[in-house]
């Protein structure tokens, strides 16, 4: 008799944005993380508040011994999210232009956003994107991670526009999820953009399995 395929275990991923130096926040999000059985915890920008502490922002997360994906926000330079990847390696990985896979699922992104301090032109965002794409685009599912939130998407209630380069990342790139933060407000909105499922994960974390 053939024998059967076991079933392929499912990743519990938790994802969340603009923490701002909260360091009461990490605390109680790593206890969750192991309460939860997290695999993969998601940082998708501003973790601090104008760099003014990196103090205990990964630490607690690095303990639980769980994979950490970080992007910068428009609160923290693209080499102060390097130096943090590198210091709490080999747990936290950089997904600023870069990309990871876990189980058959492909992560890329791009942080800061297209305005405040720490921008990037809106163009170089979804070079970063199409850059860090291209490693993983024959994963069976892609998470793509992003700070600031697509062009048209509901985030856009708050008056803040969003980036038309996102927006062209999931028409072109067509991840199965996209991760974004950066309007506080919008935490916790989902919709879809096509096929993709896009999460406003702004202060507001999102656990989910893929």
């Amino acid at each position: 008799m053939p024998q059967l395929k076991k079933p392929t275990k499912k990743t519990r991923i938790m994802a969340i944005g603009d923490i701002h130096g909260d360091t009461g926040l990490v605390k109680k999000l790593a206890e969750k993380a192991k309460k939860e059985n997290i695999d993969i915890i998601i940082l998708a920008g501003d973790l601090t508040w104008a760099e003014t502490s990196l103090k205990d922002l990964i630490g607690p997360f690095a303990k639980a011994k769980k994979d950490i994906l970080i992007i910068p926000g428009n609160h923290e330079s693209v080499e102060t999210n390097a130096f943090l990847a590198e210091m709490y390696a080999p747990y936290t990985k950089n997904l600023h232009g870069y990309s990871f896979k876990k189980r058959n699922i492909g992560f890329f992104g791009a942080g800061t956003a297209n305005m405040g301090i720490n921008s990037i032109e809106d163009s170089q965002i979804f070079k970063l994107l199409k850059k860090s794409h291209n490693k993983i685009k024959d994963q069976k599912k892609t998470i793509m991670v992003t700070h600031i939130h697509p062009e048209g998407s509901q985030s856009e209630f708050s008056g803040w526009g969003g980036s038309p380069a996102v927006k062209k990342a999931i028409k072109e790139l067509k991840p199965d999820i996209a991760i974004s933060s950066h309007i506080h407000e919008a935490g916790g909105l989902e919709e879809n953009m096509g096929k993709t499922r896009v999460i406003n994960v702004s202060r507001k974390e999102k656990i989910f399995e893929i």
